[in-house]
């Protein structure tokens, strides 16, 4: 058994992860832990860009009342002040770093008004220009910059290709008469497949931290890249941690429509730019919806889309750009355009077939405003984590802002724990335990509930749910929970294993959420409770795995 021991445990590599781990780098030594290559996250596919307060014509209290009105009701208004005030701090350190982000062109009448003047962009839900962008490529630059930074620190190793499998947690119980109640409970690493030597790792850690990303792939289509099966959430709800509003998942409402374009989002950008979406006759539709139009939250535009389809039999929509200047086009989406010229389109002359995806979850692993969870030593950030700010629906590219936000205040927090916890009386944790298992003769199991919990999932628990289907996808999650948890206690752990194991956790919980919560709001839309109701429903959905003593 290898035991690797470490000040800061960070699982996952996307711009939350990294960030942090650039932060706490200075106090301690940092093992990161990523499951495929460090440049492998969703923020690598992120193309629209960071929302933040930069234009003269916009205010915090534009961002704040714009990030309101998206999460529907459910936003914890002083996570959204503490986010918005601090994210043009945030994005200056970026800058700092290296990232290259859009500027204006150069003034002839004011050349010395130049330096770092941002491009801002507009995306749906947004009252005012303000979204920070490197062409629409901003993800790889993020990740280009802070990987770079990463690889160059000396206190920072990094594990790419481990997947974690569960969180170490110790428990300490009060015994009073027949009851047993929690004392304290608290994280001192993780259990990790090295997936090259084929062999479990015991990471013991000081402090550790969930950065994993989403969990797009609970569903059969999605824009997030192969990785978001929703390891943070899965791992923190088994080992105790609160998790708060999983109902709440985003679908994009536009991924290329292609047999062969696999995940990929054409960016809410280009609808700020003038983007139209067309029914299969050529007529905009959007009006018919929302007075904002193609502007309207995304929330709106899905299923605006999805009714859309419904009525018409379709497979898909289109998104006209072709009306806008070509070099303006090409200029302002360079990775679009030619991504979708592979693909046999050419956006400055058609529109695109577009459909909507499982896009970001506005739930996971509930945290206070330092990222902290309910078990000691334990933190979560980015998209594994429900901070508050996003209420019942995240408006468009505050994802990064929250990111950025929280990893700077959860890094503060985590070094002071760090500095003044007395970690002397921590036990070792158990040794992995694998005696008994096999090597698995029957993989097709992973592979037959993997398909069928996805399919499910978009068809029961999607963008329009009801309580039958609700019900339905209820009743086959638990035979297959029951199937998975026979299978994973006979064999051997496989990278595999572990995800299907973890999107099936995150498929239970969305169920779960979604059936509790007897209204619509944000992005959980019941046939049978069309509306919403702040009497009985403005409130968070929490869930919490009872202990068994």
């Amino acid at each position: 058994m290898v035991q690797e021991n470490t000040d800061f445990l960070i699982i996952g590599s996307g711009i939350a992860g990294l960030t942090f781990a650039l932060k706490v780098a200075a106090f301690g030594n940092v093992a990161l832990v990523t499951k495929k290559g460090v440049m492998d996250s969703s923020t690598k596919m992120a193309q629209g860009g960071i929302a933040s307060v930069f234009d003269t014509l916009d205010s915090f209290d534009f961002h704040i009342q714009d990030t309101l009105a998206a999460g529907d009701g459910l936003c914890n208004k002083d996570v959204v002040e503490l986010v918005v005030k601090n994210g043009p701090d945030r994005i200056w350190e970026l800058t700092e770093l290296g990232v290259q982000f859009d500027l204006k062109q150069k003034s002839q009448k004011d050349p010395e008004d130049f330096d770092l003047n941002f491009d801002l962009g507009r995306e749906g839900g947004h009252s005012q220009n303000r979204i920070v962008h490197a062409h629409d490529m901003t993800g790889i630059e993020l990740e280009r910059v802070l990987v770079n930074h990463v690889k160059q620190n000396e206190r920072i190793t990094l594990y790419e290709n481990h997947i974690a499998i569960d969180l170490i947690v110790i428990s300490t119980r009060m015994k009073r008469g027949i009851f047993t109640t929690r004392h304290e409970d608290y994280c001192c690493g993780a259990y990790v497949l090295d997936r090259q030597a084929d062999q479990v790792k015991t990471f013991c850690s000081k402090i550790t931290l969930l950065a994993t990303g989403g969990a797009g792939k609970v569903y059969l289509y999605t824009s997030n890249p192969d990785i978001a099966t929703g390891d943070g959430i899965a791992m923190g709800y088994r080992a105790g941690a609160t998790v708060a509003n999983l109902e709440f998942v985003q679908f994009h409402p536009t991924c290329l429509y292609h047999s062969e374009a696999k995940n990929f989002l054409i960016s809410e950008a280009v609808r700020g730019e003038g983007g139209q979406l067309l029914d299969s006759t050529g007529k905009t539709f959007m009006k018919s919806y929302s007075s904002q139009k193609e502007l309207a939250n995304r929330d709106v535009v899905a299923r605006a889309i999805d009714s859309e389809l419904k009525k018409s039999g379709d497979d898909f929509v289109f998104l006209d750009i072709s009306h806008q200047d070509s070099e303006f086009i090409k200029n302002r989406f360079p990775n679009l355009y030619e991504k979708c010229l592979t693909f046999g389109y050419d956006m400055t002359k058609e529109p695109l077939p577009v459909v909507p995806a499982a896009h970001y979850m506005c739930g996971g692993v509930a945290t206070d405003i330092f990222g902290r969870t309910n078990l000691h030593r334990l933190y979560a950030i980015g998209e594994t984590a429900c901070t508050g700010l996003h209420g019942a629906n995240r408006l468009a590219s505050n994802s990064l802002i929250e990111a950025l936000v929280y990893s700077h205040f959860a890094s503060q927090q985590a070094v002071d724990d760090f500095k003044n916890f007395d970690f002397s009386s921590t036990p070792d944790p158990p040794p992995w335990d694998e005696v008994g298992t096999t090597d698995s003769d029957e993989v097709i199991m992973v592979s037959q509930n993997w398909d069928e919990i996805r399919r499910f999932m978009w068809n029961y628990v999607g963008i329009v749910r009801s309580d039958k289907r609700l019900a339905r996808a209820k009743r086959r999650i638990e035979i297959i929970q029951q199937e998975i948890h026979e299978y994973y206690w006979n064999f051997r752990v496989s990278a595999d294993l572990i995800e299907l194991r973890n999107i099936a956790v995150v498929a239970e919980l969305i169920i779960k959420s979604a059936s509790h919560r007897k209204e619509s709001r944000g992005l959980h839309y019941n046939l049978e409770y069309p509306n919403r109701d702040d009497i009985k429903w403005r409130k968070d959905t929490l869930l919490r795995r009872p202990f068994v003593g």
